[in-house]
């Protein structure tokens, strides 16, 4: 019972994730409540690498044309990131990437994700974005693994 209240506490209890039929359900513990209709759904996890489908909405729009704010791009990245390391405490610390071409609604991006070094606390992750065979995003995460969730580390008291 109080293993099930730290957990709710704070967020991580466990969330499968969308995957194909006759496939076995996945185990989401990174970024497990997060709303996947805006940041991605994940279709694969394995160490070290996930898979997140980004379905452009209306709910991304930014203008009349369609175009798809960036910073839905930005978080479905982000989050297929934090997915390859699949922590319930992990941090996004930096972040270099490059938009290569506009979103529009209805297109289907497909993250991919990689972690090279799944041992240690520090991790670099590269996440490419492609439309089919069109790289649309290119980025390198980094991110910190905590023993302790982000908002019970009390880094403004050092």
């Amino acid at each position: 019972m109080a293993e099930e209240t730290a957990e709710e506490e704070l967020g991580e209890e466990k969330r499968s994730t969308r995957t194909d039929a006759g496939k076995e359900r996945l185990e989401l513990k990174a970024y497990n409540l997060i709303n996947q209709e805006l940041c991605g759904y994940v279709e694969e996890i394995q160490d070290g690498y996930a898979k997140v489908r980004l379905i452009a909405s209306d709910d991304m729009v930014v203008d009349k044309r369609g175009l798809i704010h960036s910073g839905f791009i930005f978080c479905a990245a982000n989050f297929a990131a934090a997915a390859a390391i699949n922590k319930p405490n992990v941090l996004l610390a930096a972040a270099r990437c490059n938009f290569l071409a506009p979103l529009k609604v209805g297109d289907e991006v497909v993250f991919e994700a990689s972690s090279m070094q799944n041992a240690t606390r520090k991790r670099v992750v590269t996440v490419s974005g492609l439309i089919g065979k069109i790289k649309v995003f290119d980025g390198e995460f980094s991110a910190v693994v905590t023993e302790k969730h982000a908002l019970s580390l009390n880094i403004m008291d050092q």
